[in-house]
């Protein structure tokens, strides 16, 4: 049996979403959340009861919780240097817990923190081992993270929904830069794409996106691929999706419009609030930025290929 690292980190809750994002450097898989901020209304939404265990009850309302889970090879101490570097670096204050773990208990601990959610007007996110949920009248979307990043309960995730939701149009192609579960291209199948493909360098990502685009039905519109996405992606797209960080976006911005049809949108999430700004200067050279959402202290950006770079391609040809 294998032993990994559990490290356990305790921040206020009001710094979690900060917290769980530069936990998510260190390991983009193995991670869960524990906050229970919110805990009746959550119930409230997903079950419609009010009998809620005793023992949530009595947790801590003020406090939150990250858990990391680090494979046998991988220094924990290390971990722990970079994690209390950053931290510090954010003002957030933090204690951390080493914890030995089996690889079997860390890959179920998680799901107790996962529930069915709503997203936009027409999705509902129902984890895979979720029997008899009510949808609300909304489109099922069977997903299970496994290893790789994406349930959609982050903001980052639910604010790039939304805004496919909004700009993408019944029978449009849709390109997904850094899949991870796959949640983004499958959403947008459900929702009336003609096809998807998701992209990453995860090996264990693109395993996930595709079995949970098989787990949806749409396994035949779905292409997952591992790797570079510009140098294995062919093809000109209507949306193109791209939930990363700040710097992956503003290293793509000058290549992305390649992929993109001449009335393609191109929707970018992941930005944290304190970045925006320089997010916006980069994009802006390539790209017109026709919307723009905040949430959480994150930033969503909407954007169609600038005019500018329109017209010089127009004289080149």
């Amino acid at each position: 049996m294998n032993t990994w690292t559990e490290i356990k980190i305790a921040v206020s809750a009001k710094n979690i979403d900060r917290a769980s994002d530069i936990a998510n450097v260190v390991v983009p898989y193995g991670i869960y959340i524990e906050d229970y901020t919110n805990l009746e209304q959550t119930v409230e939404d997903i079950a419609h009861i009010d009998l809620i265990d005793e023992d949530l009850l009595k947790k801590d309302r003020n406090r939150a919780y990250v858990h990391i889970y680090l494979e046998p090879d991988v220094s924990p101490a290390e971990a722990v240097a970079f994690l209390s570097e950053r931290y510090g670096a954010e003002g957030i204050a933090h204690e951390i817990e080493l914890l030995d773990c089996a690889e079997e208990d860390w890959r179920n601990n998680w799901k107790k923190y996962f529930s069915p959610l709503a997203v936009g007007n027409n999705i509902m996110i129902v984890p895979s081992w979720f029997e008899d949920v009510d949808t609300q009248g909304r489109i099922p979307l069977s997903i299970d993270p496994g290893l790789a990043f994406g349930t959609g309960g982050h903001e980052t995730t639910r604010l790039c929904l939304e805004m496919c939701e909004k700009y993408m149009k019944k029978g449009d192609s849709v390109l997904d830069v850094g899949c991870g579960s796959g949640i983004l291209g499958i959403a947008a199948l459900l929702m009336g794409a003609s096809e998807a493909t998701g992209v990453d360098i995860d090996e264990t990502a693109v395993r996930t996106a595709a079995e949970n685009a098989e787990l949806n039905g749409v396994a035949d519109r779905f292409t997952a691929i591992c790797g570079s996405f510009t140098e294995k992606v062919e093809g000109k797209f209507d949306i193109v999706l791209a939930n990363i960080v700040a710097d992956a976006i503003i290293f793509l911005s000058k290549g992305v419009s390649g992929f993109m049809k001449d009335d393609a949108v191109y929707i970018m999430s992941g930005i944290i609030d304190t970045r925006a700004d320089e997010v916006k200067a980069e994009v802006s050279k390539y790209f017109d930025i026709i919307e723009e959402h905040l949430d959480g202290g994150w930033v969503c950006l909407a954007a169609v290929k600038s005019r500018r770079s329109r017209d010089r391609r127009r004289i080149a040809y």
